[in-house]
C-alpha cells in the first residue's frame, strides 16, 4: 500500500518563476530589486519563493546561473572560435546582442547589477565578482595560448588585450542602456577590432 506523498505541490512552474526573477534583477539590479517586486513578478508568495528558492541572495544566485547559461553565455560560445581574433569578434558581437535582446532589459544583468550590489547583499557581490574574474581567467588564457602557439603576434599582450575588450563590452551595457541599438554596438565592435593587433 502506497503511501500519500507529503506536503502540498508546487502550484507554479519554477523554471517560469526563476525567468521572471531574471528580468527583475536585470532591470532593477540587486538592491533595487525588492521581495515585493520579485514575488510580484514571479506570481507567487513569499512563503512559495522561501521554499522553492531560499532567500532573495539565494534567488539571485540562481538567477545570474541562468542567466550565465543562456544570454550571458555569449563568451563560453565565443571561445570555441577557432582563431583569436575571432574570439574577440564574437565576444563583442555576443556582447552587443546580449544587451539588445527584444522583449528584455537592456544591458548586461551581471554589470547592471555590479553596480548597484551594496554591503547587505555579500554573497551577490561576491558572486558577480567571482562570475567576473573567471569570464577575464577564460579569455586571457585563450589569448596566452594563441600567443604560444603563433596566433598573435610575439609582442601581444594577453592581458591587456583582454581588458580592452572587457572594458569595450561592460561600456556596451551603459550604451545600451543610454538607448544605442544593435545595430550601434555592432559598429562598435567592428571599430575595436581595427585596433587588433597586426600580423
Amino acid at each position: 500500500m502506497s503511501s500519500a506523498p507529503r506536503g502540498r505541490p508546487r502550484g507554479f512552474d519554477a523554471d517560469e518563476a526563476l525567468e521572471r526573477a531574471i528580468v527583475v534583477f536585470w532591470e532593477r539590479g540587486y538592491d533595487g530589486a525588492s521581495l515585493t517586486d520579485l514575488t510580484e513578478a514571479m506570481g507567487i508568495a513569499r512563503k512559495s519563493m522561501y521554499a522553492a528558492f531560499g532567500n532573495k541572495e539565494d534567488l539571485f544566485l540562481r538567477a545570474v546561473a541562468r542567466y550565465a547559461e543562456g544570454p550571458g553565455g555569449y563568451l563560453a560560445r565565443a571561445l570555441e572560435a577557432p582563431d583569436a581574433r575571432e574570439v574577440a569578434r564574437r565576444f563583442l558581437v555576443g556582447a552587443a546582442h546580449a544587451a539588445t535582446r527584444p522583449g528584455h532589459p537592456t544591458g548586461c544583468l551581471g554589470v547592471r547589477s555590479a553596480l548597484s550590489v551594496t554591503g547587505a547583499g555579500e554573497a551577490a557581490r561576491d558572486t558577480l565578482a567571482q562570475w567576473r574574474s573567471q569570464g577575464q581567467e577564460s579569455l586571457e588564457r585563450c589569448f596566452r595560448e594563441a600567443l604560444a602557439a603563433g596566433d598573435l603576434p610575439s609582442d601581444a599582450q594577453p592581458d591587456l588585450i583582454t581588458r580592452y575588450l572587457l572594458t569595450v563590452a561592460n561600456g556596451m551595457t551603459v550604451q545600451a542602456m543610454s538607448g544605442a541599438t544593435r545595430e550601434d554596438l555592432v559598429r562598435v565592435a567592428d571599430a575595436a577590432l581595427r585596433h587588433w593587433p597586426p600580423g
